[in-house]
């Protein structure tokens, strides 16, 4: 099978985190499981509302009576900074972040910084030197913003970036922010509906630097060719 993206290089990539350089999902759903019946909503139905998106958008959607939104997302929050319990990167992915230079990629994620900051570290993952989060955009996943800003830090245009994602709000984000997409189905049974090309992890990948200073995917194996 032919690599993704190998005929071309980028200015910049960027990351979602949950779901594509990490796995979080069974601390997630712990924390969101416990909230949901509190609230007596219908669990089953309820869990894959909330995978991508930030918890702003996933509560203010449900119109529950009688509650303090902000309120609700502290406390969720911190339910989720104090279960970490599982939660590793996705195979390879520290080799790959580690390989690539500081300035030229970012993490963009709809969790909070310290939520962000404490996956990252339970999963050994580097802190990167530009992160975009929940809290920076006016308006979360599938908006575009999120994006825009990464891009726009970077010093890249958007459509000269790679994003590499897993959930659909993310990868709908990303197709308006007008950014090419890469799929990760690490945390996924296939690759969804989706045009995108998709990877399930990063143990045989590596990026270099092609001759016009952009970064490239090849197969770990080609790395020195």
């Amino acid at each position: 099978m032919t690599l993704p993206f190998s005929d071309r290089g980028f200015g910049a990539f960027m990351f979602d985190m949950d779901g594509t350089i990490l796995s979080s999902i069974a601390a997630t759903e712990r924390v969101w499981t416990a909230w949901a019946i509190k609230h007596g909503l219908d669990v089953e139905s309820f869990l894959p509302t909330i995978h991508g998106v930030r918890a702003y958008e996933t509560i203010s959607r449900l119109n529950l009576p009688g509650i303090d939104l902000m309120t609700e997302i502290e406390e969720l929050t911190q339910a989720e900074l104090n279960d970490v319990e599982g939660i590793e990167q996705i195979h390879g992915a520290a080799q790959f972040l580690n390989a690539l230079p500081v300035e030229r990629w970012a993490i963009v994620t709809s969790a909070p910084r310290k939520l962000a900051i404490r996956r990252l570290e339970a999963a050994g993952l580097p802190i990167p030197n530009l992160m975009v989060t929940g809290e920076d955009v006016a308006n979360g996943k599938p908006a575009p913003d999120c994006f825009l800003l990464g891009a726009q830090r970077l010093g890249h245009k958007p459509e000269d970036c790679l994003v590499f994602e897993d959930a659909p709000a993310g990868i709908r984000a990303a197709e308006a922010a007008g950014a090419h997409v890469l799929v990760i189905t690490a945390t996924h049974n296939h690759a969804g509906d989706t045009p995108h090309p998709s990877i399930a992890g990063y143990g045989s990948l590596t990026s270099r630097l092609d001759s016009a200073s952009r970064l490239t995917l090849a197969a770990l194996q080609d790395a020195g060719a």
